[in-house]
């Protein structure tokens, strides 16, 4: 099975790159499953309705969300009609959504979405690792999934990598989200998970975490707030990781990193070339 991930979409640039990027992608990559985080595709902060129906639109299968995913206070009203847009799963009980679920890929095949939240360095909700662990425990990978895809919103990359650990094996990958930054890590875990500690975001690179430089620089130089942040605008990258999963075990024969337009170095999936 081909699975895609793209990080988070950032202001109006990261879901302009998306939305014309991902049809072409989808097609000629012949993908079966797609996620894209869409936690900061409104203004930076949050998610509509309106945006994330243009996300599944343009070929995202599930949207997941992160720390953000209130923000836009109409998502604690639409998130319990939209069933593929996924939030983390360890909020309190109660809280609207859901935290993960079993999906329909193009080839047929059933793929559980699971959304968390890290605790280190964020606000602290329930125990991120029991949480997925009991998640895993009812949907076993190759007895109630065909593919496992986590995709883990945190700021440390012990936290992480602790995470990718604790489930290798057991999920066909673990990506971390949260940081905008790609890292240069992915790889397959001894146990057969593939893993990236952070995705990257779709967004404008020129800029602080995808925002106008400037606003975040003087609160670095002086600690006061004079502006609110507002996305960059310059021409996104889209940052993703594609996964090749075997279909016997679920587990990952291969992962590379995606990065296509914009400032950094592109970088395109060699093994689904045909």
């Amino acid at each position: 099975m081909r699975l895609l991930f793209l990080g988070d979409v950032v202001g109006r640039s990261g879901r302009k790159a998306v939305l014309e990027r991902l049809p072409e992608l989808r097609a000629r990559n012949k993908l079966d499953f797609v996620v894209v985080n869409g936690e900061n595709s409104a203004g930076g902060f949050g998610i509509t309705e309106v945006i994330c129906q243009e996300l599944l639109d343009a070929g995202a299968d599930v949207v997941t969300l992160g720390n953000h995913a209130f923000d836009q206070r109409e998502a604690l009203v639409f998130i319990d009609r939209q069933d593929r847009l996924v939030r983390p799963l360890n909020y309190p009980a109660g809280t609207p959504g859901r935290g993960s679920s079993v999906y329909k890929a193009a080839n047929g095949a059933d793929v559980l979405v699971i959304n968390a939240l890290g605790r280190v360095f964020m606000t602290e909700l329930d125990c991120p690792f029991r949480a997925i662990d009991a998640e895993l425990n009812a949907c076993r990978l190759k007895h109630g999934a065909d593919a496992v895809l986590i995709d883990f919103h945190a700021e440390a990359t012990s936290e992480k990598q602790s995470l990718a650990y604790f489930v290798d094996g057991r999920a066909s990958l673990v990506v971390g989200t949260h940081t905008h930054a790609p890292t240069a890590d992915e790889r397959v875990l001894p146990g057969g998970t593939a893993y990236m500690s952070d995705v990257g975001m779709c967004g404008d690179y020129n800029s602080v975490l995808g925002m106008e430089i400037d606003e975040p620089v003087s609160r670095f130089l002086t600690r006061i707030p004079r502006a609110r942040f507002e996305p960059a605008s310059g021409e996104a990258t889209v940052c993703g990781v594609a996964v090749e999963t075997d279909d016997a075990t679920g587990l990952a024969r291969s992962v590379k990193a995606l990065r296509l337009g914009g400032a950094l170095t592109p970088t395109e999936p060699l093994f689904w070339v045909e």
